[in-house]
């Protein structure tokens, strides 16, 4: 609906009752939800060279880097400081908690988070912006919500620079318009709505975190230390099986590097591209092809042979679940297991520290065929055994699978909702 000529009101799909009768919604410049009152009101991070790296020290001051900026939420890891004095230095930059910082690049640029009270005040980076709202007139949790919303996300998007990594400009953002409801009351409404399916989404991520750290120790215990023959915790079953054995890959599995499929991609292909990308993102991003030319069956292994400096793919492995569904591709080998049980030969070697050895940190990781081959570790001598300890983990892994679908539906009904309860300017 239109005021008048110059100013339009909209209203949302789905609206509280108490506030169905009440006005549309108004858009207003981001600088204007802010408390201009206050000195640095709405300001970004200081120049490159006010804040170097020789300025980090062990304590003192919280650098809030982009990493700790996520979307909606603040991220507690990537702690750097600085000193009291360079703070002081710099107290136009300064941030405290309660403000908003949001990003200027990055992906995705322009997220927002609030800052916690772990600490007095921090210490923004030059990638950061902040935005000390004024709460006479406005709920900042909600403002939050509506920077991150996908009406304000598209115009960030559209207004931010470059090619390669999108960054956006403080006097850009400044004059962005924001859509939003004029009623206090109703933007705390929305905003405790959403909070709680946050609070929701935050307990099952929680969840699954603690699952995988359970595994982990699950898995210290199942197998043998370093210089050990015996796990700490072994089945009843087997505590008279004797020894596990040393052995490498090359024993255990036959070898066959995977082959370029980057000219056979299709959309609607019947086969999925097992590249590094499809096992580090945990088949998140797909490719497809209708010509396998390297077709792999179930209970075959897939490793990534290259990864970037400290990357996290490297040496990591994916497990073939059916026949006539996957083809490996360039960089990526399949190891066929000859009689070990191919899901225990999996978790012995997925991302495994000697593996893990060749990145120096500096240059490209590329594993050769040698190296996967001599691979060392243990594995129980009884095949039985090895069943017992992969069904023990898969049933972790299945449990994970569970907790995690159940976030992504989480996080797809709050999508929808936002969809929802944010207008859109047609």
């Amino acid at each position: 609906m239109t005021k008048d000529k110059d100013t339009k009101t909209v209203v949302p799909a789905l609206r509280f009752p108490e506030f169905r009768d009440g006005e549309g919604w108004h858009n207003v410049r981001l600088i204007d939800v802010t408390d201009k009152r206050i000195k640095w009101h709405f300001t970004g991070g200081p120049f490159g060279s006010n804040l170097k790296a020789s300025d980090y020290t062990n304590s003192g001051i919280r650098v809030i880097q982009l990493q700790n900026i996520g979307d909606g939420y603040f991220v507690e890891d990537y702690k750097i400081y600085t000193s009291i004095e360079k703070s002081d230095e710099l107290l136009g930059c300064n941030i405290y908690p309660g403000n908003i910082i949001m990003s200027k690049m990055g992906d995705p640029v322009g997220r927002a988070c609030l800052i916690p009270d772990n600490e007095d005040r921090y210490l923004m980076c030059s990638d950061g912006i902040k935005l000390v709202i004024d709460e006479d007139k406005n709920d900042k949790y909600f403002i939050i919500k509506a920077i991150n919303a996908e009406e304000f996300r598209r115009k960030i998007e559209r207004s931010a620079t470059g090619s390669t990594r999108k960054r956006i400009s403080l006097d850009t953002l400044r004059d962005l318009t924001l859509l939003i409801s004029n009623n206090k009351v109703e933007q705390k409404k929305i905003a405790e709505c959403l909070g709680s399916l946050d609070d929701l989404i935050s307990a099952v991520a929680d969840k699954i975190e603690t699952l995988k750290e359970y595994k982990k120790g699950l898995m210290q215990q199942l197998f043998p230390a370093e210089g050990k023959t015996i796990p700490a915790i072994r089945f009843p079953e087997f505590q008279n099986a004797g020894e596990w054995k040393d052995t490498t890959l090359g024993e255990e599995v036959y070898y066959e590097n995977g082959k370029a499929h980057e000219n056979d991609i299709n959309e609607t292909g019947k086969y999925i591209v097992v590249n590094s990308k499809f096992i580090s993102t945990d088949g998140e991003v797909v490719k497809y092809t209708d010509n396998p030319s390297c077709l792999a069956n179930k209970g075959d292994i897939l490793m990534v042979l290259s990864d970037v400096p400290n990357g996290r793919a490297i040496a990591k492995c994916f497990i073939v679940d059916c026949n006539n569904k996957y083809t490996v591709n360039q960089r990526v080998c399949k190891l066929t297991p000859k009689k070990a049980v191919a899901l225990l030969l999996y978790y012995s070697i997925n991302r495994n520290p000697f593996l893990l050895a060749f990145d120096d940190g500096i240059k490209q990781t590329n594993l050769k065929k040698d190296d996967v081959l001599n691979c060392l570790f243990r594995l129980p001598q009884e095949p039985q055994e090895q069943q017992r300890i992969a069904d023990c983990l898969l049933s972790v892994d299945e449990l994970i699978s569970t907790e995690i679908a159940k976030l992504d539906q989480l996080k797809a009904h709050k999508k929808g909702l936002m969809q929802q309860l944010f207008p859109k300017l047609q």
